[in-house]
C-alpha cells in the first residue's frame, strides 16, 4: 500500500469509529426527550427485525415527551413489545394510532450511570481508534521492508497517523463531554 492509500484507509476507518460513537451516544437517555433514544431500537414485524424508525414517524412535541406514529396502525403492539424489551425504561402509552413515551426526570444515581456508560463507550472509541493507528503502522513497517518506502517515509507517515490518530481522539473527547453535559444538566 502506498502512504496516500494506508493514510485514507486509516482515516476512513477512524471517522467510522466516531460515527459509531456518536449513534450509542444518541441512545443515552437524558433528562429531555430525543428521539435518538428509542431510533436504534429494532421492532419484529413482518417476520423479521425491522429498525422502529422505518416503521414510524418519531417526534418530540413536548420537552418531556416522545410521540411514535406507525406508519401502519398495525405495528403498535409490536412497537409497545419492543420499547418495554429495549429497556429504556419507559412505559409506552397507546390510544391505537400513536405511542406516547413521557420521559420521567433522572435521579441523581440514573445520571451516574449514563456518564459512566459515555466513558466506556467513548473508551471503547478511542482504543478502536488506537487499533486503527496500531495497523496503519503495521503497514508503514511492511511497506518499508518491501522496499516501497524508504525509512523517512514511513517515519513521515507514522507521524501523519499519528496525527490522524489525535485529531479523532479529540472528536470523541469532544463528543463525549458533550453529551455528557446534556446528562447531567437538570
Amino acid at each position: 500500500m502506498s502512504t496516500d492509500e494506508i493514510l485514507m484507509d486509516s482515516e476512513e476507518r477512524m471517522e467510522k469509529a466516531v460515527n459509531v460513537l456518536t449513534q450509542n451516544l444518541a441512545g443515552i437517555r437524558t433528562g429531555r426527550a430525543n428521539a435518538g433514544l428509542v431510533d436504534s431500537l429494532r421492532v419484529e414485524v413482518y417476520g423479521s427485525q425491522t429498525p422502529l424508525k422505518q416503521l414510524a414517524s418519531i417526534g418530540t412535541p413536548e420537552p418531556q415527551q416522545i410521540v411514535i406514529r406507525p406508519y401502519d396502525t398495525g405495528t403498535i403492539k409490536e412497537i409497545e413489545k419492543a420499547i418495554v424489551a429495549g429497556d429504556l425504561g419507559l412505559n409506552p402509552q397507546s390510544d391505537g394510532r400513536l405511542i406516547r413515551l413521557n420521559v420521567p426526570p433522572l435521579s441523581t444515581e440514573v445520571r451516574k450511570k449514563m456518564v459512566a456508560r459515555i466513558k466506556e463507550l467513548a473508551e471503547d472509541a478511542k482504543i478502536s481508534i488506537r487499533n486503527i493507528r496500531r495497523d496503519a503502522n503495521k503497514a508503514a513497517d511492511a511497506a518499508e521492508k518491501e522496499k516501497t518506502l524508504s525509512e523517512d517515509d514511513r517515519d513521515k507517515l507514522k507521524e501523519d497517523v499519528q496525527e490522524l490518530t489525535k485529531k479523532y481522539e479529540a472528536q470523541v473527547t469532544e463528543a463525549a463531554k458533550a453529551r455528557e453535559a446534556e446528562v447531567l444538566e437538570q
